[in-house]
């Protein structure tokens, strides 16, 4: 009885730490991509073709980015990009392509996409200075750390 439960845990164990492959995003078609032309195609026909883009450019001209990844994650531990492929289409001013240009992994830096972390001004406490805020029986911090937008005069 206890080797079968125990049988049944080591299953358990190996079926969960299989590593999980996830694609996620713009799947291309080399067909279709071979099919939009430069200078003739237009937003329409390119979002006929590929669909919404993944994102688009802030800034100067107008491109749109068809982003994919595939990711590997085993049991609970973060996710590990093994492939990514941009597909950028460029448009002029017409609204008409300029160009297709593919990159991958190998072109650029990783980009952490969202990192979860809400970033803060001013300055932290080192641990001296938390311990004696801590102080027991004071209504009052021992040491106020000064404000970082005083320019480092009198707060």
């Amino acid at each position: 009885m206890n080797g079968k439960i125990l049988a049944f845990l080591g299953i358990g164990l190996l079926i969960a730490c299989t590593p999980t492959i996830d694609k996620r995003g713009y799947l291309g078609d080399p067909e279709i991509e071979a099919s939009i032309k430069p200078g003739t195609d237009t937003k329409t026909t390119v979002q006929e073709r590929l669909g919404y883009a993944s994102t688009t450019a802030s800034f100067g001209n107008e491109t749109w980015y068809y982003i994919s990844s595939n990711e590997k994650q085993v049991a609970f531990f973060t996710p590990t990009v093994l492939n990514r492929e941009i597909l950028a289409v460029s448009f002029d001013k017409d609204g008409k392509v300029a160009g297709l240009r593919h990159f991958g992994l190998k072109d650029g830096h990783v980009i952490a996409f969202e990192t979860r972390e809400t970033p803060a001004r001013g300055r932290e406490l080192t641990f001296l200075m938390q311990l004696l805020n801590a102080t027991p029986g004071s209504g009052q911090s021992q040491i106020t750390p000064p404000n970082p937008g005083s320019g480092g005069g009198v707060p």
